[in-house]
This record gives C-alpha cells, sequence and structure tokens, in this order.
C-alpha cells in the first residue's frame, strides 16, 4: 500500500513545523556564510504553504506539492524558493494525477527533486550545498526500494542519508552558492540548505510513519 495526499499533507504541515521550530538554528548557521536568512525565508515559506493548503486542499499527492512549490517560489527570498520550489514541483510532475505512491514512486520523486535542484542551482556532490543532502538521500532511497522496503523503509533511508550527507559538509569548502564568497572560511559550518533538506526529508518519513499508524502531522 501506497501513501496518499493526507500522508503529502502531512509531510507539508510536519515541514511547517520544523521549520518553525529550527527557524533559528537555520539562521545561525547561515549567519558566518550567508545572508542570516536561510531560517527566517523557509519559516515565512512554509506558513505561504500551510495557507495555500487551507485555501485549496488538494486532491493528489502530486497536487499538494505543486501547491507548496507555487507558495515557496513567491514567498521565499534568496536561493532557497527557486531551489525547494524546483525541487517540489519536478517532485509533483513525476507522480502526475496519481493518488497512491507507492515505494519506486517516492524514489522517481526523490530523483526528479534532486535532478531539479541540480539543474536550478549548477551544483555537484561535494559542493557544499543543497544537493549534499538531496544526493545521498536519493541513493539510499533507491537501494531500499531495491531491497524491497515499503514506502515509510524508502523514506526513513532518505532522511538519514540526508542528515548524514548535511553534516558532512562541516568540513567542506563551499565552490556553489553565497557560501562560496567566504572560500576558505566556509570550511568548518554546516551547509543551511543541506540542513534544512534534512529536515525536510525527515518530516516526510514522519509523516508516511504517522499515515500508517496513529501519530498524523503531530509527530516530529
Amino acid at each position: 500500500m501506497g501513501l496518499d495526499v493526507g500522508w503529502a499533507v502531512d509531510w507539508l504541515k510536519l515541514s511547517a513545523k520544523a521549520m518553525a521550530e529550527h527557524r533559528v538554528e537555520l539562521i545561525e548557521l547561515d549567519r558566518p556564510i550567508g545572508d542570516s536568512d536561510h531560517g527566517e525565508n523557509m519559516d515565512r515559506g512554509f506558513q505561504a504553504v500551510l495557507q495555500k493548503l487551507d485555501e485549496s486542499p488538494p486532491e493528489t499527492p502530486g497536487a499538494a506539492l505543486k501547491a507548496a512549490a507555487m507558495a515557496l517560489m513567491s514567498k521565499v527570498g534568496g536561493a532557497a524558493g527557486p531551489l525547494y520550489g524546483t525541487a517540489y514541483l519536478r517532485a509533483a510532475t513525476s507522480w502526475g494525477a496519481a493518488t497512491d505512491v507507492d515505494a519506486e514512486a517516492l524514489v522517481a520523486a526523490l530523483e526528479a527533486a534532486r535532478d531539479g535542484v541540480v539543474a536550478r542551482g549548477k551544483a555537484e556532490l561535494g559542493d557544499k550545498t543543497m544537493v549534499d543532502a538531496w544526493t545521498p538521500a536519493v541513493e539510499a532511497a533507491r537501494k531500499a526500494a531495491e531491497s524491497g522496503a515499503d514506502p515509510v523503509g524508502v523514506l526513513e533511508a532518505a532522511a538519514e542519508a540526508a542528515e548524514t550527507g548535511a553534516a558532512a559538509t562541516d568540513p567542506l569548502v563551499a565552490r556553489k552558492g553565497r557560501a562560496s564568497y567566504v572560500g576558505e572560511r566556509s570550511a568548518g559550518h554546516r551547509d543551511p540548505g543541506a540542513a534544512s533538506t534534512a529536515l525536510l526529508l525527515r518530516a516526510a518519513a514522519a509523516a508516511a510513519v504517522g499515515s500508517t499508524g496513529d501519530q498524523g502531522a503531530d509527530a516530529v
């Protein structure tokens, strides 16, 4: 059994909760290597996502992610809005009008999202960007699906790999994005985009657990 629109909406609600709870943390990560606004932007963007969901409840998982993409592109400043907006839009497109998302469809969506980020930001693995969280997440998700994991297992694997990938940006010297402007001084700081990616994928996994149990959008 796959994941339905209820899961997608829960994912976005948990994402908004995560961005609010980690707003200051993301600001502090962004302060030494960016514009100190990543946490504020992501929190504002996901509040706009919640408003859009309330105004026009989606009927499919793809419609939910498309609504999120539109809200993020219009409300999030800097690079994050276009990058995350593209990621969600590519993922939504990969699902089309499907009402049920299985493990293979999740892998396809994660890969489409990552490829969208790469195409938009022109970054590669090792550049100290959100790609360093997205790429290991895609690889782990694919491996989990090939091993027979269900959607929850696929998302758990993706979230764990994204968290590891985000932590691995700490010692890197940024080659792309705003952080590249500070050169060698970017080493020793975690990339905020990789950190927020890990939070969003963890929210996806938590929502999936909730959709198969009794936690729902109140899960952390």
